[in-house]
């Protein structure tokens, strides 16, 4: 399966629970996660979405320990079967 079509069906989910899944770009500022996700009552998380059996890149983990030690869950998506535990692991906290 590829990357493409989780991020797809991850945004399906999140548009089901009338949330926002917004694709970020910055550039200037590499290794941001894919998805900035907004659920009702004011849930925020990140997504970074990969290929299954991926694994996030240096930068990448940098910036996800960043945005962690500012308050912020970051996610990895590798496997689709996971979007509704991820989403209802959100939706707790």
């Amino acid at each position: 399966m590829r990357e493409k079509t989780i991020e797809l069906k991850l945004s399906e989910a999140i548009k089901n629970m009338k949330g926002l899944s917004i694709k970020l770009t910055s550039p200037g500022f590499d290794g941001l996660p894919d998805r900035l996700v907004l659920l009702p009552n004011g849930k925020i998380t990140f997504i970074e979405v990969k290929a299954p059996g991926k694994k996030l890149r240096p930068l990448q983990l940098k910036r996800k320990e960043q945005l962690e030690s500012l308050g912020f869950i970051v996610f990895c998506l590798d496997d689709p079967k996971r979007i509704g535990e991820m989403l209802d692991e959100i939706q707790a906290t």
